[in-house]
C-alpha cells in the first residue's frame, strides 16, 4: 500500500471509432456503454478525446490497509492538449461511491471526494501519457486498423 490515491481505467481513444452501430446481440450493459461512448463522441468529437471506462479511484485517508479507504467508480472523457501531451479537462459522466471503510464518513465528505475524482483522474492521465501507455494504445489501434483494411472486413465495434 504505497499509494494514497489509486486510479485504474481502460482507455478508448475516440478517434479510433469508425463504426457507430451497436451489435444486435449486445448485452444490455454493453449496449449502454456503447450509447455513452456515442454521446461522448457527439459532445467532444474524436480529436484529442479519450473515453475511460472500467475505472475506479481509491483514496486511502489513513495509513492502514483495512481502514480509511473510499472507492469510487467512474466513466467519462478526458480531453488533452493539441499534441496529446497533457490532459486539459475531465468530463466524467458518472462518479459513484462503491465502497468505503471509514466509519466517520459523512455526506459532505463523500461529496467533496466525488468532486475531487476528476482532478485526480487528470493527474493520473498525465502520468499515463508520460509512461507511454497512450503511445502504446495508438500503436495497437493502428495495427487493428491495418488488419481490418487487409481483411476488408468488420472486426467489431471498438476493436
Amino acid at each position: 500500500m504505497s499509494n494514497w490515491v489509486e486510479i485504474t481505467f481502460d482507455c478508448l481513444p475516440l478517434r479510433c471509432i469508425q463504426r457507430l452501430d451497436i451489435p444486435l446481440d449486445a448485452s444490455p450493459k454493453y449496449r449502454q456503454r456503447c450509447l455513452r461512448v456515442k454521446a461522448a463522441l457527439e459532445k467532444h468529437g474524436t480529436h484529442n478525446s479519450y473515453y475511460l471506462f472500467n475505472a475506479s479511484c481509491t483514496y486511502r485517508v489513513v495509513n492502514h490497509a483495512k481502514r480509511g479507504m473510499i472507492q469510487f467508480q467512474f466513466e467519462g472523457t478526458v480531453l488533452t492538449d493539441s499534441q496529446d501531451l497533457k490532459s486539459e479537462r475531465c468530463d466524467l459522466d458518472s462518479v459513484e461511491l462503491v465502497r468505503e471503510t471509514c466509519e466517520w464518513l459523512t455526506e459532505p465528505i463523500v461529496q467533496w471526494f466525488s468532486e475531487t475524482v476528476p482532478k485526480s483522474v487528470s493527474v493520473e492521465f498525465d502520468r499515463y501519457i508520460e509512461v507511454g501507455d497512450l503511445e502504446q494504445t495508438k500503436k495497437r489501434i493502428e495495427q487493428i486498423e491495418a488488419a481490418s483494411e487487409q481483411s476488408e472486413g468488420y472486426l467489431g465495434m471498438y476493436l
